[in-house]
């Protein structure tokens, strides 16, 4: 596109130089050829009086060139001294042809500046006038000597105003059709540069783009991390010094045995758990079955640690889920779980998979000592993040991150309700 512009306007910049060249050498040559042509044939056409009219008349004509030649270039389109210098050479132009007809070869600028000096009316009253010169001479001068010489003027001037009118016409479409190619032509230009510019702003929004991705992923893994480490090795430890201090205050043998091989299971499910974890694969009990069979575990698990009654139900048909789904819910589960065992001092818990068309709810219930969820109990004095504090923002988290939603009902000595919501993607 820009080279196609680029040669246009090299064209049309060529043509407007050759022009140019025409209206500051052209009036010289015309009139010098003129003055050749009246010498040659004075003795036949004109008296001596009318020679040296002829001569007084063309030092004029060479004068107001000479101080337009000097003086056109610093003035504007259709200046009053442009119209002043037409009419003074169709006057000069016109009176020389009347002396000798072949003056006319002067006269006939008027055709070509016309348009370019006068405004358009004004331009057709010129190029007309111009005409009448032309059909004087070239009847066999000014006046017409006989009738004949008048029929032949009068044809002769109809014949030369219909070419200037047919020829401005032309001239006047040529002339809006370049003014209109110009104007595309500009547009193309403004277009293409606001094309580059907004190419050069969308590489750099692209290289934007690329770094905060980058940042993102970085941060997101980080999260992924934290949040994964949270479940598995800080809930896994608690879990073993749970068992360790309650083995250290049994004073029997073989409850105390129990304790410690618990927390021994606990140590090595915990660690499984952290290298799946880093590897960002399954939760374990998501690669030995179902989701539901995932959660019954872990539910029977978390009553046996506790010596709390827990329940599982399924409501709804179960279907295998996306990857990503059943992790998160089983994590959300493992989370709240935790924390009914640290806070609730619940007597009993209940936790519910519901199916239901395009989504999938977990519930999870307990009837413990509750909390006011505006206090923001994940958080400490002055809104600091109390101790391995991913709680519930680490379940609302993890929900946000599929399209889900985690939300908690609770008041103190009510119980708390933990309910996540998130789509339901099939697997594959």
């Amino acid at each position: 596109m820009a080279v196609g512009v680029g040669l246009g306007g090299v064209g049309t910049a060529a043509v407007e130089q050759g022009w140019n060249r025409f209206f500051r050498r052209g009036p010289y040559a015309l009139l010098g050829t003129a003055v050749l042509l009246a010498v040659a044939t004075g003795p036949v056409l004109m008296t001596r009086d009318e020679g040296v009219a002829a001569g007084v008349l063309v030092a004029a004509a060479l004068a107001l060139e000479v101080w337009w030649g000097r003086t056109a270039a610093g003035r504007p389109a259709l200046a009053p001294a442009g119209r002043l210098h037409y009419a003074v050479r169709l006057l000069l132009a016109f009176a020389l042809t009347w002396l000798n007809p072949f003056f006319a070869v002067y006269a006939v600028l008027g055709y070509f500046d016309a348009a370019r000096l006068l405004p358009r009316r004004a331009a057709r009253l010129g190029e007309l006038a111009t005409a009448v010169t032309m059909a004087g001479s070239q009847s066999g001068g000014l006046p017409p000597a006989t009738a004949e010489n008048w029929i032949a003027f009068g044809a002769l001037f109809a014949l030369n105003s219909s070419l200037v009118l047919v020829f401005g016409r032309l001239a006047g479409r040529e002339k809006d059709s370049a003014k209109a190619q110009a104007a595309a032509i500009t547009a193309l230009e403004r277009a293409n540069a606001r094309l580059e510019q907004a190419l050069a702003e969308n590489a750099g929004l692209h290289a934007q783009l690329l770094v905060q991705a980058r940042e993102a992923g970085v941060a997101d893994e980080r999260r992924r991390l934290a949040a994964e480490i949270h479940d598995t090795i800080a809930q896994g430890l608690a879990g073993i010094v749970t068992q360790l201090q309650a083995a250290a205050d049994s004073a029997d043998p073989a409850a105390a045995r129990a304790h410690a091989e618990r927390a021994a299971a606990l140590a090595r499910e915990s660690l499984g758990e952290a290298r799946r974890s880093v590897h960002d694969l399954s939760p374990g009990p998501l690669e030995l079955g179902t989701l539901p069979q995932a959660l019954a575990g872990i539910t029977d698990a978390w009553a046996g640690s506790t010596e709390v009654p827990a329940t599982f139900t399924v409501t709804g048909r179960p279907e295998p889920l996306h990857r990503e789904v059943e992790a998160t819910l089983l994590r959300i589960a493992q989370e709240a779980l935790a924390n009914a065992a640290r806070h609730a001092r619940a007597g009993r818990v209940g936790v519910t998979l519901s199916y239901m068309g395009d989504e999938v709810t977990l519930d999870v219930r307990d009837d413990g000592c509750g909390f006011d969820p505006l206090a923001r109990p994940d958080r400490g004095p002055a809104g600091a993040p109390r101790a391995g504090g991913f709680g519930l923002g680490g379940m609302r988290a993890r929900a946000e991150r599929i399209a889900g939603t985690v939300d908690i009902e609770s008041e103190p000595g009510g119980g708390t309700a933990v309910c996540a919501r998130v789509p339901l993607v099939r697997h594959g």
